[in-house]
């Protein structure tokens, strides 16, 4: 099992399957394949990786041959080389491979997540600095890849609209101004009020109105570094906008609390994981 605050497994796999079988099912494995046959069959991974998912790939399989034999290999968050095993399975031909592409598909997305997610963490090791992921995720699938970005090391960062004001540009422009964006958030009794400003001369307005954390936008390292001084550490400070990984160290070294990346969850390509059948 997977334990994940807020999401439902049963329903996700459900749904999943569903979506795949539609209303005739299987029509290929139903044609080719004995209902008794077995398949023996490893999950590997073709190149170097985070993995992310097996848990939730062991739900599909389970669903379509609850007496399948897994043995899982590694564990989420743990970085293996090419070549590597991560699960074996033994159970009904006809199920397994009916939950394939399903299994694969998610193990492929989330471990390609925590993939690019560790090597953003490894790039900015030692500065003190702490990578966030975002909400820019794929409709329905948040809950499961902020899970992967913490699978790879990262730190998440507003679930939803729900769990912290973030006054950005468009806010800031409707109300009149930050720091009458900020005392309205502050008025309606809001804890956290995450402000984003993108030039150095809106940061006292907006710790002036109480800002709880502000967020620098699309500035280079050398501006970074003068508005973390500004700050002073009054509050937290957060590096975002077009973050890359050969740019990541640099504005690590700024200062700045935390750096926030979309291209987490935004950008990462799928991991090439295979499952192969196994030869007796």
């Amino acid at each position: 099992m997977i334990d994940i605050a807020g999401f439902d497994l049963d329903a996700f796999v459900a749904q999943t399957l569903a979506e795949d079988l539609g209303e005739g099912g299987d029509i290929t494995s139903t044609a080719v394949i004995p209902a008794d046959a077995r398949f023996d069959g490893v999950m590997d991974c073709r190149e170097a990786v985070t993995v992310a998912g097996l848990p939730i790939a062991e739900a599909f399989f389970r669903a379509l041959d609850p007496d399948v034999r897994i043995e899982r290999l590694v564990e989420d968050g743990a970085s293996v080389a090419a070549g590597t095993d991560v699960m074996r399975l033994n159970g009904l031909a006809r199920g397994l491979l009916t939950a394939e592409r399903s299994a694969l598909n998610t193990v492929q997305h989330l471990t390609g997540i925590a993939t690019l997610t560790r090597r953003y963490v490894d790039a900015i090791a030692g500065t003190g600095a702490i990578l966030l992921d975002t909400r820019k995720t794929i409709p329905g699938l948040r809950r499961l890849e902020k899970y992967a970005t913490r699978m790879g090391g990262a730190t998440n960062h507003r679930m939803g609209l729900w769990d912290a004001a973030m006054i950005k540009d468009n806010h800031v422009a409707v109300a009149g101004g930050v720091g009458e964006a900020v005392r309205r958030a502050k008025a309606a009794g809001i804890a956290r009020i995450i402000v984003e400003v993108d030039r150095v001369d809106q940061i006292e307005p907006a710790l002036a109105a109480g800002a709880t954390h502000l967020l620098l936008d699309n500035m280079d390292p050398p501006t970074l570094r003068g508005a973390v001084t500004l700050v002073g550490g009054r509050v937290p400070t957060e590096a975002s906008g077009g973050v890359r990984l050969d740019t990541i160290r640099a504005i690590a070294e700024s200062g700045v609390t935390y750096i926030s990346v979309g291209r987490l969850t935004q950008s990462a390509p799928a991991a090439d994981i295979g499952l192969d059948f196994v030869s007796a």
